[in-house]
């Protein structure tokens, strides 16, 4: 996926996402299914995620290549990358769990402040995409805490299955 595609791709999940949540009650964000997150915390999730990005992709190119290396294979396609998070995710359900587990609960009060919030930081991921070079995003890499090491190209595009993924969970099992 090139970068107009990748940047393209970026803005159509959080227009979504937005969407979604924009008719969504006030009294629902802290609802959840049985032993699940609340939206609230679905969104803080995503705004967590992005945030990180971001602060790692202002990470000189130099200490990225010294601190993770370079790719020695071609950068997956978002379909590929889809499809092993999805197997990944399957395979360490438990494992993911415990690493969201001290995840809090935000209030309706912070409901605007993190939609806000991950509007700033979706923008800024979109310019920092179209700035890097097709060469260092497909051979720099960043760690994953469930994939492993991913060029920036595919952790890129794994944000957008990322926000798809949990916008389609809110979409199934949130409407109360």
């Amino acid at each position: 996926m090139d970068k107009d595609s990748i940047t393209d791709r970026l803005e159509k999940a959080h227009k979504e996402l937005f969407d979604w949540l924009l008719h969504q009650s006030d009294e629902d964000w802290g609802k959840h299914p049985d032993g699940r997150w609340t939206t609230g915390q679905h969104i803080l999730h995503l705004q967590i995620s992005l945030k990180m990005l971001n602060k790692a992709l202002r990470v000189p190119k130099f200490i990225l290549k010294k601190k993770f290396g370079t790719s020695n294979r071609p950068s997956r396609s978002y379909d590929e990358v889809a499809k092993r998070y999805n197997e990944r995710l399957a395979e360490s359900k438990d494992r993911a769990r415990d690493f969201n587990k001290d995840l809090k609960n935000p209030s309706i009060n912070q409901k605007k402040i993190l939609i806000n919030s991950i509007e700033v930081l979706n923008k800024k991921l979109q310019y920092k995409t179209r700035k890097l070079k097709d060469q260092n995003l497909n051979t720099l890499l960043l760690p994953h805490p469930l994939m492993g090491r991913m060029t920036l190209r595919e952790i890129i595009m794994w944000t957008i299955h990322h926000t798809e993924h949990h916008l389609s969970i809110l979409k199934k099992d949130y409407v109360f």
